[in-house]
């Protein structure tokens, strides 16, 4: 038998990148995986490449705006139709924008904050009814809640938010055995980090060739994370032997974190 054989995971913001790859782990270890994010087209397009080992699977995309309470709650309404309940809670949506504090934007310190931070207090306020005792919720943080960068301080402080709502959570959902952690990826791989690379090399005055072996040279381990290493570890914190682990952030960053 799957480690996750006859679970069901539920993932927000899988269109590409980590989430896309968690959600195929998932899938991978047996569980019925919903992909819940704004991109319908690259949720679907997640959905086709998850695997059904088990030949039970059932696997879905539907749209999700994580940022507002109705649509969490309808989603959520949905899950209860269609599957009954959910084993895994992955909060996963998350945007990134790039700017000194003394030039950023109100409307750029809202974004960040309301993907990254109330985006995961919304959706796991929606999904703890269905919840089963004993589940699992795993939010995806970032290095930067360890280690402040100053190109990113309304991400990092959104960040920040998202460790210590994890902690809390952990607390409150234990009388029920649901574990709470974060993984705080470091240099991912990914789409974002394209695009990030381009604003810190405008910001910084070099080319993003350089930024990008920058984020090598910091990483002990001398290679950039790849989404696939994140989708590790949030298998081995969905799994029984992460069954004592709680309020947890776990960095996945080659050491990255230390430097």
């Amino acid at each position: 038998m799957l480690q996750n054989e006859g679970q069901v995971a539920f993932i927000t913001g899988a269109a590409a990148g980590i989430g896309r790859a968690i959600a195929q782990k998932f899938a991978v270890l047996g569980a019925s995986v919903i992909v819940a994010d704004l991109n319908v087209a690259g949720a679907e397009a997640t959905v086709a490449s998850l695997a059904n080992p088990t030949g039970k699977q059932k696997h879905a995309a539907i749209k999700l705006n994580v940022t507002k309470k109705d649509d969490c709650q309808a989603a959520m309404a949905w899950v209860k139709e269609n599957y009954g309940s959910i084993d895994i809670l992955m909060n996963n949506a998350g945007v990134s924008s790039m700017r000194h504090l003394v030039d950023l934007t109100e409307e750029e310190w809202d974004f960040n904050f309301n993907v990254n931070s109330k985006g995961v207090f919304l959706v796991t306020q929606a999904a703890a009814p269905l919840l089963k005792d004993g589940g699992r919720i795993v939010n995806t943080c970032s290095m930067a809640a360890v280690k402040a960068d100053p190109t990113l301080p309304h991400y990092t402080a959104s960040k920040f938010a998202v460790l210590g709502l994890t902690k809390a959570a952990a607390l409150e959902f234990a009388a029920r055995n649901i574990t709470v952690n974060c993984v705080c990826p470091g240099f991912v791989k990914t789409e974002m980090q394209d695009r990030e690379i381009v604003w810190e090399a405008e910001l910084r005055g070099v080319t993003p060739e350089e930024v990008r072996q920058g984020y090598i040279d910091k990483t002990p381990l001398g290679r950039l994370c790849y989404p696939e290493d994140v989708a590790d570890v949030v298998g081995f914190l969905v799994s029984p032997e992460a069954k004592f682990l709680t309020g947890e952030a776990i960095n996945v960053a080659g050491g990255a974190n230390l430097t």
